[in-house]
């Protein structure tokens, strides 16, 4: 990929799923950028393994196309609101956003929150109505709301901003785009000739030959050890010359580039030289932080330090301590947590580490359940042994030494058959509806003010009050009074007395107390939470009684005892699900919830 191309630096936000890895794999192929015989797998870009599985992109990716003689750097960002930390790391690499609108959904929380993001940052934006092919499609209805939306943020950022914004229409799936509706639908060629065209800028640089550049992102290659990203800000970087990293605290750490690669497609090329504008990625330096500068020896002057919106939720995260610790992972000390917790905050911004007086558990904060429930389950998957305590808000205190919580703005899209249940139970968890109205097709759309601790646990609900129709997004408000208690979860817990192997027969005598977590077969011990009870108090059971056997034979005695199926627990079920007196045991082949005091007569019976 030649090196004196002209350049663009451009990445594609939106909603989540609203389109934009698959627009991204059309427009890479489409570009040229595979070969004729090349097999590619759709959602190219969403290569880690939890990604593919959810559906959803969670860190964010570049990569690189050539079109009409530029070079544009093509950056890929997530849309779930809990990996806003991504999206605000990708706009500092980026000088034009394409945003992508769902023609039918409309702009969304997420939407509105990088569009604000983008319009602070002064960056060029152009809007992509996708997805025009649903049979619900809205288009001209869409556009009016994205216009307004613009409108609403440029006053309130009172920014003298450039609201000319072009509007395409396209079928990322179908892999077409089109100028107007009533354009020819050939190809996506009319987005990638916008993004080569004068409408988005050069990147912009500093004055000066003296090389500066931001740290945005880390990586690590098995050849080439730690690897920095950036966009280079001024001046020039070469291979084999002497930096110096400008770490927090004016902590300094001179290093020497081993290696300088650029964005080539979907891979990187290796290069000796690169100039300010381009995304580079470097070998060499061992200690960087994200946010650090990186600049020549002779002018040390720090760029300003990478700033997110702060953390919102906080989990307790423990070595495992229950009686069946060490039988089915291989990392199991403190050490080895502490590490792993250290490093996933190094990659990522948005997530903060705290210790405690105790040794065995930490803190880890975010923006959200999901997005530690990602880093918790990467955890298990690397073998790690682990328990997680319910998620907490983070609260603040108020000028007047009042108690803060953080809001979030929540908005539903739900069939009007279901929007009784959905406010009733959003009505227990202190949620104020701001907004109704309906959407066609038998929907309605609702807008929700809530406490942020109301919305811990209450995906799972949604989903089972809507029978998974429904669609549900946030957008942090900011703090505000606290609005008084309610009930975290409204039903009690049923908890094996004992250790053993739980029973068929024992458990068919169980199925009126509630829903069952375990199956016959399973092991279970003292403490462990084995269901739900239906009532609100806590009930120990036995779950290991076994069917006495004796020599007298009545009809109908000896009955095949069928249970119901159970599903086994997710992660984010079982952190929705607990209360404050429990853990969730998480292990690389099982996930269990138990009480932190096992010991039936060392806990009260009564919740």
């Amino acid at each position: 990929m030649s090196m004196d191309l002209p350049l663009k630096n451009i990445a594609i936000v939106a909603h989540v799923d609203h389109g934009k890895t698959t627009l991204m794999d059309g427009l890479l192929r489409q570009s040229g950028s595979f070969g004729e015989r090349e097999q590619v797998v759709d959602r190219v870009l969403d290569s880690g393994e939890l990604e593919r599985e959810r559906g959803i992109t969670i860190r964010a990716k570049n990569c690189a196309i050539i079109w009409s003689g530029h070079k544009i750097n093509l950056l890929d960002t997530p849309g779930h609101a809990d990996f806003g930390g991504e999206v605000e790391r990708s706009l500092m690499m980026a000088d034009g956003i394409l945003l992508l609108v769902d023609a039918a959904e409309g702009p969304l929380p997420q939407t509105r929150f990088v569009l604000q993001k983008a319009m602070e940052r002064n960056l060029k934006i152009a809007c992509v109505i996708n997805k025009i092919d649903r049979p619900d499609a809205r288009p001209m209805e869409v556009k009016a709301e994205v216009e307004e939306l613009f409108l609403q943020l440029a006053s309130l950022l009172n920014a003298d901003f450039d609201l000319d914004i072009p509007f395409l229409y396209a079928s990322s799936r179908e892999g077409w785009a089109a100028t107007s509706l009533d354009a020819p639908r050939k190809n996506l060629h009319p987005i990638l000739d916008l993004m080569a065209s004068d409408f988005f800028p050069r990147p912009k640089i500093s004055e000066g030959k003296d090389f500066q550049m931001l740290v945005t992102n880390l990586s690590y290659s098995p050849y080439l050890g730690p690897l920095v990203i950036g966009r280079i800000q001024a001046g020039e970087v070469k291979r084999l010359t002497d930096y110096v990293r400008l770490g927090e605290n004016d902590t300094q750490e001179k290093f020497k580039t081993t290696a300088i690669e650029v964005f080539d497609k979907l891979t990187m090329a290796e290069v000796e030289s690169a100039s300010a504008g381009e995304i580079v990625i470097l070998a060499g330096c061992a200690h960087a932080k994200i946010g650090d500068t990186i600049c020549a020896p002779e002018h040390l002057v720090p760029l300003p330090r990478i700033s997110v919106d702060p953390p919102t939720v906080s989990i307790e995260v423990s070595v495992n301590t229950s009686p069946f610790s060490g039988k089915e992972g291989t990392y199991l000390t403190s050490r080895k947590l502490e590490e792993f917790l250290l490093e996933s905050c190094r990659l990522n911004v948005a997530l903060q580490y705290q210790a405690t007086d105790d040794p065995k558990v930490f803190i880890l904060k975010g923006r959200g359940e999901l997005q530690l429930a990602i880093v918790f389950e990467e955890l298990r998957r690397q073998g790690f042994e682990l328990m997680l305590a319910r998620p907490k808000v983070l609260y603040q205190e108020g000028p007047n030494g009042e108690k803060l919580e953080p809001f979030e703005k929540l908005v539903i899209d739900i069939p009007e058959a279901h929007i009784g249940i959905v406010t009733e139970k959003l009505g227990l968890r202190k949620g104020t509806m701001t907004n109704m109205a309906p959407l066609g097709e038998g929907r309605t759309r609702m807008e929700f003010e809530i406490p942020s601790r109301g919305l811990i646990g209450y995906r799972g609900t949604f989903m089972t009050d809507t029978r998974g129709e429904g669609l549900l997004s946030t957008q942090f408000l900011g703090h505000r009074p606290y609005v008084g208690d309610f009930l975290s979860r409204q039903n009690g817990a049923i908890v094996s007395d004992r250790a053993g192997k739980a029973t068929p027969y024992a458990l068919f005598n169980l199925l009126a107390l509630g829903e069952q977590f375990v199956r016959p077969g399973d092991q279970v011990y003292e403490g462990m939470v084995i269901g739900e009870h239906t009532r609100k108090n806590d009930t120990n059971v036995n779950c290991c009684r076994e069917k006495h056997l004796s020599s007298v034979r009545t009809a109908g005695k000896d009955t095949n005892v069928i249970l119901p199926p159970i599903q086994d627990l997710t992660l984010e079920k079982a952190l929705d699900w607990i209360d404050e007196d429990e853990w969730v045991e998480v292990t690389p082949k099982k996930i269990r919830i138990r009480k932190k005091i096992l010991a039936l007569n060392q806990r009260s019976i009564i919740r």
